[in-house]
């Protein structure tokens, strides 16, 4: 997504509860190499991948099994990284005929069969996250904000992610608004909530801890810049 849309803490969230379920993983967070790119443009996607498993993981990966995009400019920017067959999530609320427009996209990729070698799941989450949060007293720009907690939920539900720790942190992250707070953990409940009611998602998966890949002990999810500085 955009630079604003919160995908590093998105992705950081569903490492940690990864990591605390006992996974092995590996990622690789993109930040825009521009400061400030435009909204919707191809020099501002940041994204955030994750590889995980139950056995050892060494590299990020380079063929996600799915992959978010919350406009055209994410869709464009990763899919020829994304092999077929792979299921393809997108906020349909973000593809409008401007923002195509802007990537280069002539047609609809939702519409014109380009994409129908994928599994392809559209989800207006920008207005299922608006729904949800009608009761915060927030505006629709404010509310629309918690669309990534919304992304957060579904994703925990179609692997089986714990959420505990996800909703402590939120209210720890927004302590001093606690409207906030809420409002992102009911985002977050609410794309849980939908991944286990639509029809849309029929398949959930389960991946089993890393238990026979490393001896029972106590671990650390620890990022190369920590671990540069511990050896510093």
């Amino acid at each position: 997504g955009d630079s604003g849309d919160g995908m590093q803490l998105t992705g950081d969230r569903f490492t940690s509860e990864t990591a605390s379920f006992g996974n092995d993983l590996s990622t690789l967070p993109n930040f825009p190499a521009e400061i400030r790119a435009p909204a919707g443009t191809l020099p501002g996607v940041s994204s955030f991948q994750l590889h995980f498993a139950d056995h050892d993981i060494l590299t990020p990966g380079d063929a996600p099994n799915v992959l978010v995009a919350m406009n055209p400019a994410a869709l464009k920017a990763n899919i020829a990284d994304v092999p077929r067959g792979a299921e393809i999530i997108v906020n349909t609320d973000e593809f409008t005929d401007r923002s195509m427009t802007r990537v280069g996209y002539a047609a609809s990729p939702l519409e014109d069969g380009s994409l129908d070698a994928y599994q392809l799941h559209p989800v207006p989450l920008t207005s299922l996250t608006i729904e949800a949060l009608k009761d915060f007293g927030l505006s629709r720009m404010e509310a629309g904000r918690s669309k990534n907690m919304f992304a957060l939920g579904l994703l925990s539900w179609m692997y089986h992610r714990p959420t505990e720790g996800t909703e402590a942190f939120l209210r720890q992250k927004f302590a001093k608004k606690p409207n906030i707070a809420e409002a992102n953990v009911a985002a977050f409940r609410a794309g849980w909530n939908f991944g286990e009611t639509t029809e849309d998602f029929a398949v959930s998966y389960e991946v089993a801890p890393a238990t026979r890949a490393f001896p029972t002990g106590t671990y650390r999810n620890i990022s190369g810049n920590l671990a540069l500085s511990y050896g510093l």
